[in-house]
């Protein structure tokens, strides 16, 4: 039986979406009462997990031979996901596949200060492990650039020109199906980009063709971006997060391009003009005038 957490996010859903396809046998574990009854309603086997509690990991755990880990984006998200992972050791969870970020290995950037130490704890434990090391998320126009697109036709960043792998989490997922049903892909570390890297002004003409408007990125001051996710109420230790990532990206550390979609998938990666055509509608009424 595989478990799968974060399956309320945006890649933990098309993980859901992708076994269902599959036929495999899954559970799902919500933070949330209210998504956890949502998901049984829908016929799903649904558990309710608490990160804080380890007690309630392993009630969800229990009977589970492989874990999906996609932790929680919290302050304490490293000590939230060893948590898990001890959880998952102490009921006898045989192997996991953590979602991780692009670069964890480096240790360069906060992201990857939250992410590796939960890999080297999960390589110590004794379970087989995979590790998928995605770039940025296509989906996250739509997630985190909706409102000022709605708004003003334009999307801000401190990222300047830089060039962006960015992936769509339809592949991710897909890669992740592939690492939890066939052990072929244990002990393996997967970085997931898509096939092009590029900015957010290429981005920004992507996005204009399928909305049939301009849409235009513009790139601020990393001290001025700050100012504005206070002032939306990010807290700082999280708009200090975002940054952090902005200079990643400034540093052209964002760009590199893999093959390891096509060799688990078989198939290219999904590149953004075609995320934008499969979602127009999506993106059309998230970004409606």
């Amino acid at each position: 039986m595989i478990c799968v957490t974060g399956a309320g996010g945006t890649v933990g859903r098309e993980v859901v979406k992708q076994l269902e396809l599959a036929k495999v046998p899954f559970c799902v574990a919500y933070f949330s009462k209210e998504k956890m009854d949502t998901a049984i309603a829908k016929g799903l086997d649904a558990v309710i997990i608490d990160y804080n509690h380890p007690d309630t990991l392993q009630a969800a755990f229990q009977g589970c031979d492989t874990l999906f880990l996609l932790g929680p984006n919290a302050l304490n998200q490293t000590q939230l996901e060893l948590n898990a992972v001890e959880a998952a050791q102490a009921v006898g969870v045989q192997s996991i596949v953590k979602q991780s970020v692009m670069g964890a290995e480096a240790e360069n950037f906060s992201l990857a200060l939250i992410h590796r130490p939960v890999e080297r704890a999960i390589e110590t434990s004794g379970m087989a492990w995979t590790f998928l090391r995605p770039s940025s998320f296509m989906q996250n126009v739509v997630t985190f650039m909706s409102e000022t697109i709605q708004a003003e036709s334009v999307f801000y960043s401190a990222s300047g020109a830089a060039k962006i792998s960015h992936v769509d989490v339809r592949d991710i997922a897909a890669v992740a199906v592939k690492a939890l049903t066939e052990p072929t892909h244990a002990g393996k570390a997967y970085t997931l980009t898509g096939s092009e890297a590029l900015s957010y002004d290429e981005l920004a003409q992507e996005l204009s063709a399928v909305l049939g408007r301009a849409i235009s990125h513009i790139s601020l001051a990393p001290e001025d971006l700050k100012q504005a996710m206070l002032a939306e109420g990010m807290p700082e230790a999280l708009a200090d997060r975002m940054l952090d990532l902005e200079r990643y990206y400034r540093e052209d550390q964002a760009s590199r391009i893999t093959n390891d979609i096509q060799q688990v998938t078989g198939r290219e990666p999904i590149q953004f003009a075609q995320y934008a055509r499969d979602h127009a509608s999506l993106l059309r009424s998230a970004v409606a005038v």
